[in-house]
């Protein structure tokens, strides 16, 4: 079916990637297939995360049908809007509701976007991931792919206000190459696999990352093991 809402609203993030002079470095775009389902699979550091999560589909000409919590789809504004782009609603206390239609999505050959954290994690470390994005991969048989971002989180993040300013801050994505479920594998193995590769990932985002801060102060958005000052992981959840 055309698509009327999401090429737009496409074109508006990309006006505002200019308007703030977002530095792009995007690493590993051919291993988005450019047909077929997947569920795609990132870090979550930021709460803009799933706009460049879904900026690294775009030069595969691909839609991402994100899995969101339900309340922004009863907001005013972005209700209606994630509806249109036929993004995908979870209940945090009934979450397997969102199950059945995130599986149909990808046997229609549609990306599914999933941040398998389920939160943002305010150490800019990995948590442990969640089951689901390897289950509905193995169920609707199709591929994981891999993601890692870094530098989403100096926009808008956990406990800090919004920098929309024109700050030329580097955006890094990292795709990684499809991974698919081995005979007879388990979905907390795969989860395993999967939660490896992004680490893989993540520590490459990282470790060739332009920026760094200037100031003690600055240094809130590096994890505390690369020198900063965000909060350490929780216990039980790294």
């Amino acid at each position: 079916m055309p698509e009327f809402v999401y090429p737009p609203v496409i074109a508006t993030a990309r006006t505002m990637f200019k308007v703030l002079d977002l530095r792009f470095d995007i690493v590993g775009e051919e291993h988005v297939p450019r047909q077929g389902g997947a569920v795609l699979a990132s870090n979550h550091i930021g709460y803009l995360d799933f706009v460049f999560a879904g900026f690294a589909a775009r030069p595969a000409k691909r839609l991402v049908r994100f899995m969101a919590k339900e309340s922004v789809f009863r907001h005013r504004v972005s209700g209606p809007l994630m509806r249109a782009m036929k993004h995908i609603p979870v209940d945090r206390v009934r979450g397997d509701q969102a199950f059945a239609p995130a599986l149909d999505a990808l046997r229609s050959g549609e990306i599914v976007g999933v941040f398998p954290e389920a939160t943002i994690s305010p150490s800019f470390t990995l948590r442990k991931f969640k089951s689901g994005a390897a289950r509905m991969a193995q169920e609707a048989a199709v591929p994981l792919l891999p993601v890692a971002l870094w530098g989403t989180q100096r926009l808008w993040t956990k406990g800090r206000k919004r920098e929309l300013r024109r700050n030329h801050i580097p955006i890094s994505i990292r795709i990684g190459a499809p991974l698919t479920a081995e005979p007879g594998e388990s979905a907390a193995g795969l989860t395993e696999r999967l939660r490896e590769r992004v680490q893989e990932l993540l520590e490459t985002a990282q470790s060739s990352y332009p920026d760094k801060p200037e100031k003690p102060e600055d240094a809130w958005w590096l994890p505390a093991h690369l020198g900063g000052t965000a909060p350490p992981p929780a216990a039980g959840l790294a």
